[in-house]
């Protein structure tokens, strides 16, 4: 029988089933496979029944089903399994054929399997996909890199099946080589990270405030007519509405022990060799290690003293406020990072076309992202965000009410990291004077590490022998 399937698919768990089934709404022909048969005969008999969908036993069948150039997209756990995977399929591949890992794998294994596949005349696409299990089904975000020349005979499928923007824009579109798509994948999930962080900080607030959870829903839902439409702040009204069977708000009734998957830590672990501050992620993610000491808080809270942890009242526009200039900070700080990257990697990332990606169908979608586009449209070379004039502006008009959440947070003893760590970089940013000259004389007292002067030219340094002990023999400058 001859090959007729636009596309194979490996690993049919709840996004590899959805994205399949994309796939066939879309009119394309989808061969599929996975490790456990009785998984693809389930999938075949329930959900894609009546569909143009085919399945296969084995990986040869399923290449051979197949049109050429053949694609394969992977849903398979990120790690060694892609890579034991990818072992089997390419010695069955021929040159010009194209793997595609969908997963969250690591920018570094995608770059690495981006030359290891290219090596053997294949052609590797390392593609972010975001939305979740709704948006593999209808519509995700889709972030795709890797090999160029794969992009022309990948890109009607993947845009086909991506979300789109009110004007039909697809949210798909080519970021760039090597890890690049990967890496904006791994921005996103920071960003997520830190989106999640500041809304839980608002709930936090607003219960040390005494109120209700329909009060709180309607706040949200207020907030979510207005600049801080988005996906998470819909769904954290709806979260706050919901009962348990007795009638109880079921939030209250979830552990607060929150767990991570890995790409926040692998944002921060990035800015951090980078030498960018995301430190509003940085929090996020500690804050979710610092929620999973459940058994040593609930210890430490009959011990250590500390403020009540009431609050009296707040106005909820002050919360608002400080809800949105953390998030902007947020934004600010993974797009310094994404520019970083590009820089070390080579990418030439378009930072407007990134926003733009993310409008809908990811978790981050958000009406505030295509202010985001349009200010990296306006000035291309935009060194910050926080330098653009909207942002400028909306910072500018925030920041009373967020000064004054986070004072009241800390007067209470309310753990508010997300705003208080995004305020914290906004004062040191927007700071021409540091008291980092501190720092270096310590560092040049004790290592001679050396400094330069205010009144000399940058690039030239000096060493003091400050005790009179010490010589001329100094560590060098250097940034690890």
């Amino acid at each position: 029988m001859a090959p007729n399937a636009d596309i194979g698919l490996i690993g049919l768990a709840v996004m590899g089933q959805n994205l399949v089934m994309n796939m066939a709404d879309h009119g394309y022909g989808v061969a599929v496979y996975n490790r456990t048969t009785s998984v693809t005969q389930q999938f075949l008999a329930g959900p894609a029944q009546g569909m143009r969908i085919e399945g296969h036993e084995s990986l040869e069948d399923l290449v051979a089903a197949l049109k050429k150039p053949r694609k394969v997209m992977l849903m398979v756990k990120a790690g060694p399994a892609v890579d034991a995977v990818m072992g089997q399929l390419a010695p069955l591949m021929d040159q010009g054929d194209i793997i595609i890992d969908g997963g969250n794998s690591l920018f570094t294994d995608t770059i690495r399997r981006t030359a290891e596949v290219e090596a053997r005349g294949l052609l590797f696409v390392g593609t972010g996909v975001s939305g979740g299990e709704e948006g593999a089904r209808h519509g995700p975000s889709i972030m795709p890199g890797g090999s160029a020349e794969a992009w022309k005979h990948v890109q009607a499928i993947l845009q086909d099946i991506s979300a789109k923007v009110a004007d039909g824009t697809p949210c798909c579109d080519w970021v760039g080589p090597g890890g690049a798509g990967h890496y904006v994948k791994m921005v996103h999930n920071g960003i997520e990270y830190g989106d999640m962080q500041v809304i839980a900080e608002a709930y936090s607030l607003m219960k040390a405030m005494g109120m209700s959870h329909p009060e709180m829903a309607d706040a949200f839902e207020d907030w979510g007519a207005g600049i801080l439409d988005s996906f998470l702040i819909d769904i954290t009204a709806q979260i706050l509405r919901f009962v348990d069977e007795d009638g109880s708000p079921l939030v209250e009734k979830i552990l607060d022990s929150a767990g991570q998957k890995g790409t926040g830590k692998w944002t921060v672990i990035s800015s951090m060799e980078l030498g960018q501050p995301v430190t509003l992620v940085a929090e996020a993610v500690f804050a979710r290690i610092v929620s999973s000491l459940k058994s040593e808080r609930v210890s430490a809270a009959g011990v250590l003293s500390g403020p009540s942890g009431k609050l009296g009242p707040l106005p909820l526009e002050a919360i608002r406020d400080a809800l949105y200039a953390s998030k902007i900070v947020s934004y600010s700080q993974g797009f310094m990072l994404m520019r970083s990257a590009s820089e070390e990697h080579d990418w030439d990332l378009d930072y407007g076309r990134i926003a733009s990606l993310w409008r809908e169908g990811c978790i981050i979608r958000a009406a505030f992202l295509d202010d985001i586009t349009s200010a990296y449209r306006r000035r291309p070379g935009l060194e910050n965000l926080l330098m653009d004039d909207f942002f400028r502006d909306a910072m500018g008009s925030a920041q009373s009410g967020w000064r004054q959440v986070v004072v009241a947070a800390v007067r209470a003893g309310i753990p508010v990291p997300a705003y208080s760590s995004a305020l914290a970089f906004y004062d040191s940013y927007r700071s021409a004077v540091l008291p980092a000259n501190l720092l270096q004389a310590q560092r040049d007292f004790f290592g001679a590490h050396t400094y330069e002067r205010v009144d000399r030219e940058r690039g030239e340094f000096f060493h003091t022998n400050w005790t009179g002990r010490g010589g001329d023999t100094t560590a060098g400058s250097y940034q690890a």
